[in-house]
């Protein structure tokens, strides 16, 4: 039978108080416990479903929301001045294998990419959002006044008065200029869209570039069969006041008229100093 322990209680025990030390807080010392508003369902009062996304409730001094503002150092934004998501160099979550954002990738089968191959808001054929009444992309429509229209009736990131972030230090698109090694020059020193040799996207079947295609029906091509930006009928935008060829155009000082008054192509001074 296993031993019992009991107490040894068959001596006298000492009767002493013995004193036990309470440590006392002053509650005036201590910090106030914070209260905790109440959570919040939904959208805010702005009608956004995430009130971090409202750029109302969560905007910088610029008018961006904090973590994507390049001024504010927000959070999103990389060494490269990118977003950090979409940024080639950095690695970026939504880039994907090919070099492009993961959603706008054909070959990846995109989320952004409708049926026609095209991106989904800017499809006519699907009616995306991005399109406007007059059929152009919204942002880039001067009779809109889109976004990204600058104050001289250019694309503000191609322009040079702006100095947009598109322009090269030799004064053009930074992506089309060889010296700068643009990225759509291919190796045979044109652009690669319409490279022949390159097979570019832009060459048809004809052996033409496909928006200026009549058989394919190209994109540039009017009702009445002629370019459309060259087409008195249309009014076209290459067609100046006086009715004629605007970049040849004398009284309009024509991008394509030398010095001495003739087109830069035929003039013979011209010739000489080059």
């Amino acid at each position: 039978m296993p031993a019992i322990w009991r107490p040894n209680v068959s001596g006298p025990l000492p009767d002493v108080d013995v004193e036990v030390g309470v440590k006392k807080v002053d509650a005036s010392s201590k910090g106030a416990k914070r209260k905790r508003g109440p959570p919040t369902k939904g959208p805010c009062e702005h009608g956004v479903k995430y009130r971090s996304n409202c750029k109302v409730c969560s905007a910088c001094p610029h008018g961006r929301q904090r973590c994507y503002c390049k001024e504010c150092g927000g959070s999103q934004i990389c060494e490269h001045g990118r977003i950090r998501s979409t940024c080639k160099e950095c690695g970026g979550s939504q880039i994907c294998e090919h070099g492009r954002e993961r959603r706008k990738c054909k070959e990846c089968g995109g989320g952004s990419i409708c049926e026609h191959g095209r991106e989904r808001h800017r499809c006519k054929e699907c009616g995306g959002g991005g399109i406007c009444e007059h059929g152009r992309q919204r942002s880039q429509c001067k009779e809109c006044g889109g976004s990204q229209i600058c104050e001289h009736g250019r694309r503000r990131h191609r322009c040079k008065d702006c100095g947009g972030a598109s322009i090269c230090q030799h004064g053009r698109v930074r992506t089309l200029c060889k010296e700068c090694g643009g990225s759509q020059i291919c190796e045979h020193g044109r652009l690669r869209s319409r490279c022949k040799e390159c097979g570019g996207s832009g060459i048809c079947e004809h052996g033409r570039q496909r928006r200026k295609c009549k058989e394919c029906g190209g994109s540039s091509i009017c009702e009445h069969g002629r370019e459309r930006h060259r087409c008195k009928d249309c009014g076209g935008s290459g067609i100046c006041e006086h009715g004629r060829r605007r970049s040849t155009c004398k009284e309009c000082g024509g991008g394509s008229i030398c010095e001495h008054g003739r087109v830069r192509s035929q003039c013979k001074e011209c010739r000489a100093v080059n």
